[in-house]
């Protein structure tokens, strides 16, 4: 079942928030000192992720990680901003453009037979 590019990234988008937030959740009980019980919303999130990443339209799972890679970094300085009330840079964005850039060129770049 093929996707198209958008669904895709969508996709991907979920993967990344789900990531975040399980990966947030562990650095809230170790870090920031608060309930271990978050862990266990955390790992939830993060086996959610895992499935989710599963349903990415790519023949090899290395080439769907890799063009995850570069969403997961945009959408991390999004949570940055958003969640962390800390504004990204212009170094960030720049570096999340190239990334997305990498991503987009993995994702549709043409295949040889």
């Amino acid at each position: 079942m093929e996707r198209t590019q958008g669904a895709t990234l969508a996709l991907y988008g979920a993967a990344a928030l789900a990531e975040i937030a399980g990966c947030f959740a562990f650095w809230a009980w170790i870090r920031l000192d608060r309930s271990a019980w978050l862990a266990v919303p955390g790992v939830a999130s993060l086996c959610l992720f895992a499935w989710l990443l599963t349903r990415a339209d790519a023949e090899f799972a290395g080439r769907a990680y890799a063009a995850y890679g570069g969403v997961y970094i945009a959408a991390s300085l999004l949570w940055l901003w958003l969640v962390e009330g800390a504004r990204p840079d212009r170094w960030d964005a720049a570096g999340a453009l190239i990334c997305l850039g990498g991503a987009a060129l993995i994702l549709a770049g043409p295949r040889g037979g």
